[in-house]
């Protein structure tokens, strides 16, 4: 199906729980059921029985030896090691799980530089992967050693061949999402989710900026955002990210390394303005986006490649009566209920075809370095994925 904004009607949208830019009635857990369906796995809530199970273990019942990538100190890319750890079984309440695809975020590398602070030293970063459950602990039902889950955020970790995971984290992928996509799609998709549907609350006849438009997050969003009815704006580097950003559901693309996209801006919406702007970029477009927006806009600084923003004086935002807000995904999925709310959301649109995850660029485990090199020199487009080496990659 085409991206374009000529190729993409609402009448794509009837799978879609955004139809006429409204949730469904139904609970939107019921969405990952339908998805899981096809296997019979409807159970998506592991519970704490009051006898425990019998455990399967990850290896043997002793501690286990995997690769994993570790930071010991705070640096560029080549902090990122390649090591063996150990780990154990999991207790009650925790799976082990064999990771099969590992998703790249920026917020990996805040914590590698130390933007973001790790509770210990030396970690294992990552906050998103999709794999197989090897074990479970004592009490556990609802996850059983075979199933295929997927989980983002807390804890970190996931840059590792295995990890042990809060059973309450995971949630089930469906079979027709493959586990590379699940893994582009977890932390990223639930971002775009609660960004346009929850922080502002995108619907038809607005007009949005999306800085990084060809990026993880990015591209999602202005799939997702064209899909509500917006006007889409969004910014790039190059000729070949427009490609992209464009097939993304951008109506107007602006290269922000030759022109000055305020002006842009500015022109495309005839002097009023955008009613929101989703910018990621932090120190370099912040003060530029506050002057796109139009009385009552909404600015959402979701990340700060570029570096973080100079402090904005209170005051500064009454001229316009802007709202200024600086989320993350973890206050917006913080219950179990709301996790599978948005997972189920964002399979059902990848499902319905209404997004469509780039997964462009795929790197053995061990090469995560170079990964967040690539990453960081914009070398990138849409999705990056780490392939455990006893795997392998295919690209």
């Amino acid at each position: 199906m085409s991206f374009t904004s000529q190729g993409l009607h609402h009448d794509h949208l009837l799978p879609n729980p955004f139809v006429s830019g409204r949730y469904q009635k139904r609970p939107l857990p019921t969405l990952l059921h339908t998805l899981l369906s096809k296997k019979g796995n409807t159970s998506l809530q592991p519970k704490i029985t009051a006898k425990p199970v019998p455990r399967a273990f990850c290896a043997s019942a002793a501690a286990t030896m995997v690769k994993a990538i570790r930071v010991h100190e705070l640096g560029g890319p080549e902090v990122l090691k390649w090591e063996d750890v150990e780990i154990g079984e999991p207790n009650e309440g925790e799976i082990c799980v064999k990771n099969q695809a590992i998703g790249v975020n920026f917020i990996d590398v805040y914590f590698r530089k130390g933007v973001y602070k790790a509770t210990t030293m030396p970690f294992t970063p990552g906050m998103e992967a999709v794999g197989v459950v090897t074990a479970v602990g004592p009490g556990i039902t609802g996850r059983k050693v075979g199933d295929v889950v997927a989980y983002a955020g807390t804890p970190m970790g996931s840059y590792s061949e295995e990890q042990i995971l809060p059973a309450n984290k995971v949630v089930p992928v469906p079979p027709s999402i493959d586990p590379t996509v699940g893994a582009s799609i977890m932390l990223k998709g639930m971002t775009a989710h609660f960004l346009v549907r929850r922080c502002f609350k995108v619907e038809p006849g607005h007009i949005v900026l999306v800085h990084a438009a060809a990026g993880g997050v990015g591209s999602l969003l202005c799939q997702w955002a064209n899909a509500l009815g917006a006007t889409v704006i969004g910014t790039v580097s190059t000729n070949e990210k427009a490609v992209q950003a464009k097939e993304d559901g951008c109506h107007h693309v602006i290269f922000y390394k030759e022109e000055d996209f305020v002006a842009r801006v500015n022109e495309i919406t005839s002097g009023n303005g955008v009613h929101v702007v989703y910018d990621s970029v932090g120190k370099d477009t912040f003060q530029g986006s506050l002057a796109c927006l139009r009385a009552r806009g909404f600015m959402v600084n979701f990340g700060q490649s570029s570096g973080i923003p100079d402090p904005v004086p209170l005051p500064s935002l009454g001229a316009k009566s802007l709202f200024l807000t600086r989320p993350s995904l973890m206050q917006y999925t913080a219950t179990r209920d709301e996790l599978l709310e948005a997972a189920g959301e964002v399979f059902a649109n990848v499902a319905s075809g209404v997004l469509r995850v780039r997964v462009n660029h795929t790197y053995p485990l061990s090469q995560a370095a170079q990964a967040h090199a690539d990453l960081e020199s914009r070398k990138t487009s849409g999705c990056i994925v780490l392939i455990p080496d006893c795997i392998g990659t295919t690209s």
